[in-house]
């Protein structure tokens, strides 16, 4: 890993969530969590399409709850799903255009120890047992949706960010998107095999 790291920028999330998705792959998620830096590389995604995906919270159209996909591209939007787990999305495409990506699987870097307490585990778990999952993630990175929703994550001075370290990544698998009941058979989840 290099230690010269780049914010994304909001031209980064301007594109399709197809192509967000598969470019946020092996960058790096971090949160400024009571004076501790939080972060992660992000190993697994799923995209998003909008108003024409099924899946997607926008296919409904605009709503208080899910304004945050219909831009500007960068912000994070965060949900409560089955009354017990938050899930961590950035949008994508130009303003007013909805698109999403969602964070499945981070593997961890930073802060290991403040992940696995705030998840109630030991400071020895696996790396998949604090990160692994969209609602494992969001537990170990501390984030919620009265707290993070609509943060804008390209700004320098914001508590959640995404950046480029160089990480090289090398593969990445498609497959169908899982846990959804809607438009499932879309290879629209994208795993990097090594971290």
């Amino acid at each position: 890993m290099t230690t010269q790291r780049k914010l994304l920028p909001r031209s980064f999330y301007q594109r399709s969530p197809e192509m967000v998705a598969h470019h946020l792959l092996g960058k790096v998620l971090t949160h400024h969590y009571r004076g501790e830096e939080l972060s992660g590389r992000v190993i697994e995604v799923e995209a998003y399409l909008g108003l024409t995906d099924p899946a997607s919270h926008a296919f409904i159209g605009k709503t208080a709850r899910n304004a945050v996909l219909f831009g500007p591209p960068g912000i994070a939007y965060v949900y409560f799903i089955y009354g017990m787990h938050y899930c961590l999305n950035v949008s994508c495409l130009p303003d007013g255009e909805p698109g999403g990506v969602l964070f499945r699987a981070l593997f961890p870097l930073k802060g290991l120890s403040t992940m696995a307490r705030l998840r109630g585990l030991a400071e020895n778990a696996k790396p998949k047992q604090l990160t692994g999952g969209p609602g494992r993630l969001c537990e170990a990175m501390g984030i919620s949706r009265e707290a993070q929703n609509g943060i804008d994550v390209t700004r320098h001075h914001s508590a959640l960010q995404i950046f480029d370290d160089g990480y090289e990544v090398k593969t990445i698998t498609a497959t169908p998107r899982i846990g959804i009941s809607k438009a499932a058979e879309r290879p629209l989840r994208f795993l990097l095999t090594s971290p």
